[in-house]
């Protein structure tokens, strides 16, 4: 039996019900939408379960959504079925103030560096990982560089005022 979009719709829905926020098929790709507090048993189900066997975790990493109150920061995780080669986007939103999220380190080993770089830039705490720390950016650095919380320029700099240029 293959492993088509409705299979993996249909058995995630009779395994956790409500807890699939909701789904959808965007360019090919099944994404589903998971309540934050299950994303652990939704990924574990999905690598231990024979009928779906997304034991390939492709990519992690972060979205800032400053407009969407209680919900400004999304963790998208990309998992691949190698033996049926199909590709599943799963979401998980999260607020900003408590970005809290179960860590997939003890399913994926790849997970932890990206984990550790979805922190770094966007300040998701990874429940559970075993050394969470930055990655890319300095130790010292007080914020998330990749939210959407600060300007794209430096307000204070005179030299693209328009005098400048002679205008």
């Amino acid at each position: 039996m293959s492993l088509t979009h409705e299979t993996i719709k249909e058995t995630l829905v009779a395994q956790f019900g409500d807890k699939i926020l909701s789904w959808e098929e965007s360019y090919g790709m099944a994404c589903i939408t998971v309540q934050a507090d299950h994303n652990l048993k939704v990924l574990t189900f999905m690598n231990d379960d024979p009928t779906m066997g997304f034991q390939f975790l492709t990519d992690l990493t972060g979205v800032h959504y400053p407009d969407r109150k209680g919900e400004e920061i999304s963790v998208v995780y990309h998992l691949h079925n190698l033996k049926e080669n199909v590709r599943l986007r799963m979401k998980i939103y999260v607020p900003v103030e408590k970005p809290d999220v179960y860590t997939a380190t003890g399913l994926f080993s790849g997970a932890n560096w990206m984990e550790r770089e979805t922190y770094d830039f966007y300040g998701v705490n990874f429940v559970g990982h075993p050394d969470l720390r930055r990655i890319l950016n300095v130790d010292e650095m007080d914020y998330f560089p990749l939210r959407k919380e600060f300007p794209l320029e430096d307000q204070t700099r005179i030299d693209k005022d328009d005098e400048m240029f002679g205008r």
